[in-house]
């Protein structure tokens, strides 16, 4: 994984918004209609290399697909595992249930889009159905960063065990916890066919935060933490045999515009975080209610073998955040991590984590993309000097 040597890198956090065409190609063969495969290939290759060549110009050191070639940041597994079946009936967040108008504007705002309350749920043992899917995924988005001469460094997502366990729900095994580690056991093979290819491998892990206001909303405090650390376990189980500066972990509240007001602090899970064997963590630090969260990072340090990757950008609203504002985020992150080279700027959550449901305007994105470099530039100059590259 590359470190912030001589300038502060930038990169993201991975999904991008989609062309309008795919989206309804995406969302079509998620329902099970027909559609036209070749079609669909010629789609995904031409927006992959549509991103690719946006993330270049704007300045991303370490880039990658933008999901465009899944329906959901999470919600894809199901068409690469047998054992799925039927519909989840996953709890919306509270933010949801006690300010009904937000469903009422979302559904309003996003009249068809992917599946994300009623994915299907394990039904029988789950097995991973073979590596072609990800291999196709990979060797599309190689060609395209070959062909365009893109990125010093490239990422690949792919969803923890726990945000899949609280979004495809268990109607089969015993316990949460077998769920978990059956799902930790098949999401392996995804893991190191990313590695393999020498691609770092982003864990997208909303289920170690914003599942407090989900699936644990019930729980207290300490018992959370427990359920976090059950989680970052099935994480450890799925990267056991990976090097841990070739995967990162990305954890937030909830890509939506919503209050948040239930949000648990960092403060409390950030120890839990800590446990993953993972070489540097990506962090919301712009979205309004967590700005003030590097407290806790001064209460509790960061190890030295973790990188941090704050997000400098909002992914929920149309502003694009001055450079300035960027670049005092930077500065605030490496005065709190006491090391600049263990700071790379990225992005609050992703800019299209479920098809049909991108708050940001694609224009406004790419702008906050070059924000996130322009920013990181201004850093750069104030903690090496003028010649920071």
């Amino acid at each position: 994984m590359l470190l912030s040597r001589d300038r502060i890198l930038t990169t993201h956090v991975g999904s991008l918004p989609r062309s309008e065409r795919l989206s309804e190609l995406l969302i079509a063969r998620e329902a099970g209609e027909p559609i036209d495969e070749a079609e669909f290939s010629a789609a995904r290759t031409a927006a992959v290399r549509d991103v690719v060549a946006k993330q270049k110009a704007a300045g991303i050191d370490v880039g990658n697909d933008g999901e465009q070639q899944r329906v959901g940041f999470q919600t894809y597994i199901p068409q690469r595992m047998s054992g799925f079946a039927g519909e989840s009936k996953r709890r919306r967040g509270r933010d949801y249930e006690e300010f009904p108008e937000l469903t009422e504007a979302l559904l309003r705002r996003f009249p068809r889009r992917s599946r994300m309350q009623n994915a299907p749920e394990a039904q029988a043992e789950i097995r991973y159905t073979g590596d072609d899917a990800i291999g196709s995924e990979i060797a599309r988005f190689q060609a395209a960063v070959k062909a365009l001469d893109a990125f010093p460094e490239s990422f690949m997502t792919a969803p923890s065990p726990g945000i899949c366990s609280s979004t495809m729900l268990n109607a089969h095994y015993p316990s949460h916890e077998a769920y978990l580690m059956a799902l930790a056991r098949e999401l392996a093979h995804e893991y190191r066919a990313i590695v393999d290819a020498g691609l770092v491998l982003q864990i997208d892990a909303p289920d170690l935060a914003m599942d407090r206001a989900m699936f644990y909303r019930d729980l207290s405090d300490t018992d959370f933490v427990k359920a976090c650390e059950l989680h970052v376990a099935a994480i450890n189980k799925g990267i056991e045999d990976l090097p841990a500066e070739r995967v990162r972990l990305h954890v937030c509240w909830g890509n939506w515009d919503g209050p948040h007001i239930h949000d648990v602090p960092l403060d409390l899970i950030l120890p839990a975080l800590y446990q993953c064997k993972a070489g540097a963590l990506s962090l919301e630090f712009s979205n309004p209610r967590h700005q003030h969260e590097y407290e806790a990072l001064k209460r509790h340090k960061l190890p030295p073998h973790l990188a941090l990757i704050p997000g400098v950008v909002d992914s929920t609203n149309n502003f694009v955040e001055h450079p300035r504002v960027v670049a005092r985020r930077l500065e605030e992150a490496v005065a709190v991590v006491g090391d600049r080279e263990r700071v790379i700027a990225g992005a609050d959550c992703g800019f299209g984590t479920f098809t049909g449901r991108e708050w940001v305007i694609a224009p406004v994105v790419w702008l906050k993309l070059k924000s996130i470099r322009d920013g990181a530039d201004l850093a750069s100059r104030a903690l090496w000097g003028k010649s920071a590259a």
